[in-house]
């Protein structure tokens, strides 16, 4: 029986855990990131190897991602997020050649080639305009949970036009829809502001050449209303995984596993 091997994505938010055996995933964790990375993973990875009845030292090699993809001691495989992206897409998907990731704080458009390899890639990390976290600020705003926003969304017929693409405007933007007279209907915001976030999606994608097949991962790819805006916008139907959110850490055991063979 081959050895486990691991797939680390530690993110600013949150750290995914991926196992394979043989090629195929056997365990999956999702944990609030840690302020010590290597902590915090090796806290993820605790119960599987209770499971397995292992020790972290019989594991296989351990493949890392992510912006503390390097905080990670025992992993001996760092990947960049685009490579693993590229590369857990194409073993889910292989007809995939563009994948899209928005995550809490960054968004990622990646080109991805007939081996699962990336070919070019765009990173937007200077605005949080765009990403999980941006959505959670207008959640709290609109005083709704993200699903709620998405059934909203789902039941618009129209949408409230959003001048602003910066975060911080924009949530200003939000409430003076809600206060004007008469008031912008809620479900006409949130379309509004999904579709802002498409159009920015857009211009990522752009930049890279829109090639379908077309993957959309990350946790916010569990919101339907984003996906319809993005679909709108991209003219393009969505390949959505299972677990959109373990995309990249699949990719990073693939990574590891190469490098066991």
């Amino acid at each position: 029986m081959e050895v486990p091997v691991v797939g680390i994505d530690v993110g600013s938010l949150s750290t995914e855990v991926v196992v394979l055996e043989e090629g195929e995933v056997v365990y999956s964790w999702v944990e609030v990131s840690a302020d010590d990375a290597d902590t915090g993973a090796r806290k993820a990875l605790e119960a599987y190897l209770r499971q397995a009845g292992l020790s972290i030292d019989q594991l296989g090699p351990v493949g890392s991602t992510g912006v503390g993809r390097r905080d990670l001691s025992f992993a001996q495989v760092r990947k960049t997020v685009p490579s693993c992206l590229a590369k857990g897409i194409h073993k889910i998907f292989p007809t995939v050649r563009t994948v899209i990731d928005i995550g809490a704080e960054t968004s990622h458009v990646v080109k991805v080639n007939a081996k699962g390899n990336p070919e070019d890639s765009v990173v937007h990390d200077k605005c949080g305009a765009g990403t999980g976290t941006f959505l959670e600020a207008i959640a709290k705003v609109l005083h709704m949970s993200l699903d709620g926003m998405a059934e909203r969304a789902l039941a618009a017929t129209t949408k409230a036009e959003i001048g602003n693409t910066c975060a911080v405007f924009i949530e200003q933007e939000v409430i003076s829809l809600l206060h004007q007279n008469p008031p912008t209907p809620v479900e006409e915001i949130i379309a509004g502001v999904f579709a802002a976030m498409a159009v920015r999606v857009m211009g990522m994608v752009r930049m890279v050449e829109l090639n379908p097949d077309v993957a959309f991962c990350g946790g916010v790819a569990k919101n339907a209303g984003l996906v319809r805006a993005l679909e709108a916008e991209l003219g393009v139907k969505l390949f959505i995984p299972e677990n959109p959110q373990l995309v990249a850490a699949l990719g990073a055991a693939l990574w590891a596993g190469e490098r066991k063979n």
